[in-house]
């Protein structure tokens, strides 16, 4: 079977999945990588067949999404170029981890492709929600990339297509030590704004993971470090606690690791929003942003004691057997009647209106 593993490259948690799910993969069949974007700090070990520009959500520096530069970056004459040459019907199976380009070359080929991702589980009505409506977010997780089939990773199991985290081989063998220090990641801020609030609390050492510097340092009582699989692995496996935003993986991991966790959604990201409402109900304190009106909160965090005991099984194998007997059973396509589109009629459908939610705040 020749399959194609297409992973979205905004972000590092759809990559630090996927090195425990390829070599899966491999044992059953003949497997090409795509990966798309332009926001990861990670590589994979694996060869990649297809390193795509995609469509990428760009990082701000004051907490969130920055949506003129998101708007700026998306070039979609070159999109609709990735999408119209991508040879997805020369694949058995196509799984996709919430990836545009060869989600939208199914879509335009009426070729099936299954969706194994997050979002997937985001998305199912299910799944938790903020109190706040966001229809336009909603339309941006909807639309970004269409599949065929959905199955989803989350923080529990809400409904039948959605499994408990994928937690890496590296995570789970790791050896845990709790040392008088807290891991930090939150990329959606510059280190200016994280070190004016942390250094509030002197009496406590942060390990901040930063995505805007590429050197080592430090100052007051916080140690500065560039983004590095690895030394981030350690960090968290020896920390007291970890305080990051409100993505999936790191969150996962912390909890598997039975590390205190505080989260912080980043801005403009429904998504975050709804991780956040999960892991709210699971007894996770959650700010709203990183100022230092919110400082005792942070303080009361820092003198609870109170960990949340998760259950997250091996269970990736059977997940991945899952999808491939889906695939097998499939008869007829998923998506009956679909024609493939001129580049004039592809920029008036859904990738266009995504850009123009993305130019109006969440509610």
């Amino acid at each position: 079977m020749k399959i194609l593993y297409a992973i979205q490259g905004t972000g590092n948690g759809h990559l630090s999945r996927a090195r425990d799910i390829i070599p899966i993969l491999r044992r059953k069949g003949e497997v090409d990588i795509l990966i798309s974007g332009i926001q990861s700090d990670i590589e994979l070990p694996y060869d990649v067949k297809y390193k795509l520009k995609g469509l990428s959500f760009i990082f701000g520096k004051e907490g969130g999404v920055n949506i003129l530069e998101t708007y700026k970056k998306a070039n979609m004459r070159r999109l609709f170029r990735e999408v119209n040459s991508l040879p997805v019907e020369q694949y058995d199976l196509i799984i996709n981890d919430f990836e545009p380009v060869s989600a939208w070359a199914c879509f335009m080929k009426n070729k099936d492709c299954i969706s194994l991702s997050h979002q997937s589980a985001v998305i199912n009505k299910r799944s938790p929600k903020p109190v706040h409506t966001d229809l336009l977010g909603k339309a941006v997780l909807k639309n970004y990339a269409p599949t065929t089939i959905q199955y989803g990773f989350h923080f529990k199991p809400y409904d039948k297509n959605i499994f408990t985290p994928v937690i890496r081989k590296q995570v789970r063998e790791i050896g845990l030590q709790t040392k008088n220090y807290y891991t930090v990641y939150l990329p959606a801020y510059n280190d200016e704004k994280i070190i004016q609030v942390l250094s509030e609390f002197e009496n406590t050492e942060w390990q901040v993971f930063s995505k805007h510097n590429k050197k080592s340092y430090r100052q007051k009582n916080i140690s500065i470090f560039p983004i590095n699989n690895d030394a981030f692995v350690n960090s968290m496996a020896a920390s007291e606690g970890v305080l990051c935003g409100a993505g999936f993986e790191t969150p996962a991991e912390a909890l598997f690791m039975q590390k205190k966790l505080l989260v912080i959604p980043m801005k403009n990201q429904y998504e975050q929003h709804c991780n956040a409402a999960a892991l709210s109900a699971m007894g996770i304190p959650v700010l709203k942003s990183l100022k230092k009106k919110h400082a005792d909160k942070i303080l009361k965090w820092i003198e609870s004691g109170v960990k949340i005991s998760v259950n997250y099984p091996d269970i990736t194998e059977k997940i991945i057997d899952t999808v491939m007997e889906t695939k097998l059973n499939l008869h007829k396509p998923l998506q009956p009647g679909k024609k493939s589109y001129s580049a004039k009629k592809f920029r008036k459908i859904s990738l266009k209106k995504i850009f123009a939610h993305l130019t109006l705040p969440a509610k």
